[in-house]
């Protein structure tokens, strides 16, 4: 879980366009889907939410997510996101996510392989937060 020591002098971050944190990683595996990433999804594809719900989407233990038909997000094309304008929740709040805002797996799972992350904006623990915080609602 978060470790608030960890990011008290903030994290500077700023998406590389890359797609490596579109591809599958064990536990990471899954696109999960709040309610308005799925609004959101069906506006950006004109479909109805109960049509694109249907056609891209899978519920388990509760949870909506997008299907997995591959390793990857099916968005992901050429590694790009094809879908970015739209991007659900869980993918506009990386690297912020509880689970990884720790050293050990920041350094393991983040730094690694995500070209981003030293990058752009300074991100404030207080930003950080407020994005942690949003994942809770």
């Amino acid at each position: 879980m978060a470790n608030k020591s960890f990011y008290e002098k903030g994290i500077r971050f700023e998406c590389q366009g890359t797609g490596k944190c579109c591809t599958s990683r064990g536990e990471y595996g899954f696109v999960y889907l709040t309610l308005q990433d799925r609004k959101r999804f069906a506006l950006f594809f004109k479909l109805s939410l109960s049509d694109f719900t249907k056609a891209y989407c899978e519920k388990k233990d509760g949870h909506y997510h997008l299907k997995n038909l591959s390793d990857d997000c099916l968005f992901l094309k050429d590694a790009k996101c094809t879908t970015y304008e739209a991007r659900p929740e869980q993918c506009r709040t990386w690297p912020f996510w509880p689970e990884v805002l720790n050293t050990k797996t920041w350094n393991a799972e983040v730094v690694g392989y995500c070209a981003g992350v030293g990058k752009g904006k300074l991100y404030s623990a207080k930003e950080i937060e407020d994005i942690l915080k949003s994942q809770k609602e």
